[in-house]
């Protein structure tokens, strides 16, 4: 279940991207377009989990572990405006992705087999072709005046994002093997199973944004913005519950290529709003790479 669900995700967060374009191509800013659309992941992750589910049982611990990762979520939009800001777009963005092939490289390492996590050659060439793709996909010439500024935001976004995806599945570790001295934290069921966990993910991230944008645009938010703000913020929100619950619903054989897939199915998304509405090229050849790899890294081929 934890492909299909991931694949829900893509499209969504591919919305999203979409929400943000067009506020840009209206006159708005990606500061304003961030702040709304974040704080409307918040209220929408209330709603999908506390509200959802009638249990609005709080948990400290499992608080406080939600707000530390919606500040490390906010540092890596952070490094990632300011590589934007360096450096050529696609090559970042191509960069971020390829983070998603390192969580499970993380998770064998700190918890292995007995929690789960397996790792082989089928799942590294998998990989592999992916970081291939979209490489190929993203790559554009880099002025080499702005390279080590460039790449030092671009490294940092690509370390913070590995750590926030291994937040989130080492979150999940905590419903099925509650009280595992072995995962560092001691948590019950009852603290693990909160279901504030991605609302103070995202508050923390909202309010990162509101000061960025107090700081540096002290005006109102256009109407434009606020009004893809809004719809790129629910589908976001929406997107953001469908990648948590993969992560929940996982097998073994899928928790390799969840965040690969995720990656992939995006940026596929994304390719095709972009060529259908703005009729820009897309490296077609590149996406197949990546399709492929995700396809070779995801089948259980031992069980054929």
């Amino acid at each position: 279940m934890g492909v299909q669900w991931m694949l829900l995700a893509g499209v969504f967060v591919a919305a999203s991207n979409f929400f943000m374009r067009k506020s840009i191509d209206a006159g708005g800013s990606s500061r304003a377009f961030l702040m709304i659309q974040m704080s409307i992941v918040c209220l929408v992750a209330i709603l999908l989990n506390p509200v959802r589910t009638g249990d609005f049982t709080w948990s400290y611990s499992m608080g406080v572990f939600g707000f530390t990762s919606g500040l490390v979520l906010a540092a890596m939009m952070i490094c990632l405006g300011k590589a934007l800001e360096s450096g050529p777009s696609a090559l970042t963005f191509a960069m971020l992705n390829c983070s998603t092939v390192m969580p499970i490289l993380c998770m064998v390492a700190l918890f292995g087999a007995g929690f789960g996590f397996m790792y082989n050659v089928f799942n590294a060439v998998g990989s592999l072709l992916v970081v291939f793709g979209l490489l190929w996909a993203g790559w554009e010439v880099l002025k080499v005046g702005a390279l080590y500024r460039w790449l030092a935001f671009a490294l940092g976004a690509f370390a913070l994002h590995v750590v926030f995806l291994v937040v989130m599945q080492w979150r999940a570790l905590f419903l099925h093997f509650p009280s595992n001295h072995k995962l560092w934290l001691s948590l019950d069921l009852e603290a693990a199973s909160s279901q504030w966990f991605m609302p103070m993910v995202f508050l923390a991230a909202s309010l990162v944004q509101c000061v960025i944008y107090g700081v540096y645009e002290r005006r109102k938010p256009l109407a434009a913005e606020v009004k893809y703000g809004v719809l790129g913020g629910m589908a976001n929100g929406l997107g953001t519950f469908f990648m948590i619950r993969a992560t929940e619903l996982a097998s073994s054989w899928e928790q390799a290529m969840i965040f690969p897939l995720f990656s992939v199915s995006t940026i596929l998304f994304c390719n095709l709003w972009s060529q259908w509405i703005y009729k820009e090229r897309v490296n077609w050849k590149a996406n197949v790479f990546c399709i492929l790899g995700v396809f070779v890294g995801t089948v259980n081929w031992a069980g054929l």
